[in-house]
């Protein structure tokens, strides 16, 4: 049987009708299809060898399906390229390797255009592979190269040398190449050329330098790469800028004196200023970068803020890129605590008030923190942020956070600063219980101890008393026990030194603080007449009697504030009398400080109440000598209040 007569029917008809012989009989078409077999596998792997006119016999019935033959032809064809390729490139390596001698020799001449021309020739050949590679592998003709550059005055030929460094930076041999001949200094005295295309080449070739090549930091750095690169921030090409500063970024990433340099020419203003003007987005990350890493140097720190820092960053916090959006808090909430003598903040604010609704624990971190330290001592920026209901979203933060030490702590220090010293703190400190924020705050006083955190709600609980709405809630929730089991361990580990020249550190706290602020807080919780006999019945008076022994003025003004509160209570007068306070009360009276002789003058005139008149009458001639030795008739003014006497 005939190989023709496997082929289908529709394949006999398409080559019945490609060889126009529909007159032919079968075995005639047959022997045709079989002649012209080698000439179709040939025209299919080796079309160049198909004279131009020739027809040739087409079996493809299908277009859009390949024929056995085609399949078969396309591995040949990619051979024959691959071939082709590979003789090309060795063309280029072996023309590139004999004509480097003279092309080096060339660069050396002193003729100008002698150089200028060799220097195009040497620029067309680095732009292949092949050349490229070779030029690289001869030190005589970077070198030449980079003396070319450094020497001409033709600004043709500086371009095409800028323009050969480049391409040769672009593998780490070239980078080498040019590091060992000297490249840097030549390529940071190119930063200052008036031609845009030298500038790009230079400063394109320098990063790639500094992110790949061992020592061009320090290279860079030693040829004053850093007052170069700082005036170029006030260019606008925005993919210049973007390459410029992330050369900055790398060069000042743990290293001071960059830092300051960066500082010294005016980096800051003009960071500050491609943040606020531009909007493409690897620019505004590379900026971000920088600052980021110069807002952590003490020096930098203000001169970013007083450059409209914070505002020009937080103009980005709600972006789409969430790369910009993390670099941009991070700068912030470095920048914050420098910043809280700001003004026109109130837009950051709200944008702040916002992000604490994210579930992205760096976001918190950041938010939460900024927020603590812009509202510290800002009477403006508390009110703000008041308004801008951030208690209730600080308040749902906490409870949130969880066990996150770092979104927690500076969530109830921004709290303790809402509800304190503003016009709108007692809206804060309503708003704190009626968001349900005063068990979820009293809880964080439980064991294990975290002091920062300690530290800050014992301030915050402190300031939620001066609410007297809040002092039933304080009392359900807790927290005067919390507070007295607090005092007696810190009161301990403050012992535990037993000098007054050393105080007691437990994770950066003081302990004498942790002691300053739960007496504080007992002090004004103790305003309340229920409070009060509470916190008596926990034997506390003879700790407050002790304190006043303390060394520090802060620890005996609030324990002898506590003891004010308490002596209203005739019962708790007693006590503090039968524990021995008159005497350390009498020392007291003599003290500079203001606030410590009235509160120690209070808690005595109170105990003696009861006292004989020859008791009462030493106790009177006692105080008006040291309270008003230098004016006696002002003793028959004073006068206390029945809510007792507040220092502020």
């Amino acid at each position: 049987m005939s190989v023709f007569s496997y082929v289908s029917e529709p394949l006999k008809m398409l080559v019945y009708s490609s060889l126009n012989c529909s007159s032919l009989s079968p075995i005639d078409v047959e022997s045709q299809y079989n002649m012209t077999r080698a000439q179709r596998i040939r025209a299919a792997m080796f079309p160049e060898t198909v004279m131009e006119g020739t027809a040739v016999l087409s079996t493809q019935m299908d277009l859009s399906q390949q024929t056995n033959v085609q399949k078969l032809a396309e591995p040949s064809q990619q051979l024959k390229t691959a071939i082709i390729h590979l003789i090309n490139y060795q063309d280029d390596a072996e023309l590139a390797t004999r004509a480097i001698p003279e092309l080096t020799k060339l660069l050396n001449d002193e003729d100008q255009v002698v150089v200028n021309k060799a220097a195009m020739i040497v620029n067309q050949l680095t732009r292949k592979e092949a050349s490229r590679r070779a030029l690289m592998q001869s030190p005589q003709m970077v070198a030449a190269v980079v003396r070319a550059m450094q020497n001409t005055s033709d600004m043709e030929t500086t371009r095409a040398t800028a323009s050969i460094l480049h391409n040769l930076s672009h593998q780490r041999e070239g980078l080498l190449a040019i590091f060992k001949s000297g490249g840097i200094p030549a390529l940071v005295r190119m930063l200052s050329s008036p031609m845009d295309s030298v500038l790009f080449y230079a400063i394109t070739t320098l990063h790639n330098l500094l992110l790949h090549q061992e020592g061009a930091k320090m290279a860079v750095r030693l040829a004053d790469g850093l007052q170069r690169m700082v005036p170029l921030l006030k260019k606008s090409n925005q993919k210049f800028l973007a390459i410029t500063t992330d050369c900055l970024q790398l060069l000042s990433y743990g290293n001071q004196e960059s830092k300051l340099i960066i500082l010294a020419n005016g980096g800051p203003e003009g960071l500050v200023n491609i943040m606020r003007t531009y909007s493409y987005e690897k620019l505004l990350w590379t900026t971000s970068r920088v600052l980021k890493v110069l807002s952590v140097c003490p020096s930098n720190k203000p001169a970013i803020v007083d450059a409209g820092g914070m505002q020009a960053l937080g103009k980005h916090l709600n972006g789409s890129s969430q790369r910009l959006t993390q670099n941009c808090l991070w700068t912030l909430r470095n920048l914050s605590d420098a910043a809280t003598k700001q003004d026109g903040m109130e837009n950051l604010l709200q944008v702040l008030v916002g992000l604490l609704s994210s579930d992205d624990i760096n976001m918190l971190t950041c938010a939460t923190g900024i927020l603590s330290n812009l509202t510290c001592n800002n009477t403006r920026n508390k009110t703000q942020v008041t308004q801008s209901n951030g208690v209730e979203a600080l308040i749902h933060t906490i409870l949130r956070a969880g066990s996150k030490q770092d979104v927690i702590e500076p969530a109830v220090c921004a709290l303790r600063h809402l509800t304190s010293r503003h016009p709108e703190a007692e809206t804060a400190q309503n708003a704190v219980r009626m968001y349900y924020g005063i068990p979820a705050i009293v809880k964080l006083l439980n064991q294990p101890y975290y002091w920062p955190v300690i530290k800050a709600v014992v301030g915050l609980i402190r300031n939620l008393a001066l609410c007297p709405a809040n002092q039933t809630p304080l009392r359900d929730a807790e927290a005067i026990p919390k507070l007295v089991t607090l005092l007696t361990k810190a009161h301990q580990d403050a012992q535990k030194h037993g000098s007054s020249a050393q105080q007691t550190y437990q994770d950066g706290v003081k302990m004498e603080e942790i002691v300053e602020g739960s007496t504080g807080a007992l002090q004004i919780m103790a305003r309340d007449p229920v409070n009060k006999v509470t916190i008596a019945s926990m034997d506390t008076i003879p700790l407050f009697v002790q304190l006043l022994y303390s060394p520090l003025d802060n620890v005996k003004r609030v324990a002898a504030g506590a003891l004010c509160e308490l002596a209203l209570d005739k019962q708790s007068a007693e006590i503090i009398d039968s524990e021995g306070a008159c005497a350390p009360l009498m020392e007291l009276l003599h003290s500079s400080n203001e606030g410590i002789a009235t509160y120690a003058a209070a808690v005595l005139f109170r105990i003696s109440e009861d006292k004989n008149p020859d008791y009462k009458k030493r106790v009177s001639v006692e105080l008006t000598h040291s309270l008003f030795k230098h004016d006696p008739a002002a003793w028959e003014m004073v006068s206390l209040p029945p809510g007792g006497v507040e220092v502020i």
